[in-house]
């Protein structure tokens, strides 16, 4: 089936014609109305609006340090904060290993082979490490320019 036999437009102009030639009353009210509809909704659609791009904010910086510090102070600085850094990593670990010893127990409590487990996920790690090794070894390093 070919599609102008389909959807030829002549017998909806010819139907339309037909119904607005008929004498009634308010046909000229209801074609203003559906003509004013139409247009009205592609002009709310397609009207053009430029928005003005916001202002850029106003940035103030705050520093906690003292604007002439030292070398001296600076390096202090760096090492307390590396110390804090350690002590903050240190008690991370001895959480982790609080938490691990809870779930060893729950797991010999339960019946699993823990130890065996442990052995599995070592394996495994050691082989994604021993990947990740490789695939940095086959990269090649760019030979510094003279």
């Amino acid at each position: 089936m070919r599609l102008t036999s389909r959807f030829n437009p002549a017998g909806g102009i010819a139907d339309f014609w037909t119904e607005i030639r008929r004498p009634t009353p308010y046909r000229w009210p209801i074609l203003g109305l559906s003509l004013l509809c139409s247009f009205g909704l592609l002009y709310w659609v397609m009207r053009e609006s430029v928005l003005v791009p916001p202002a850029p904010p106003k940035v103030s910086f705050i520093s906690t340090f003292e604007a002439g510090r030292s070398d001296a102070q600076i390096l202090a600085s760096n090492l307390e904060n590396q110390r804090r850094k350690e002590r903050r990593e240190a008690e991370q670990a001895r959480r982790e290993a609080e938490v691990k010893a809870a779930y060893r127990a729950l797991g010999r409590a339960t019946g699993l082979d823990v130890d065996a487990m442990e052995r599995k996920i070592a394996q495994d790690q050691a082989a994604a490490e021993a990947a990740a090794n490789a695939d940095r070894a086959s990269v090649p390093v760019a030979a510094p320019a003279h």
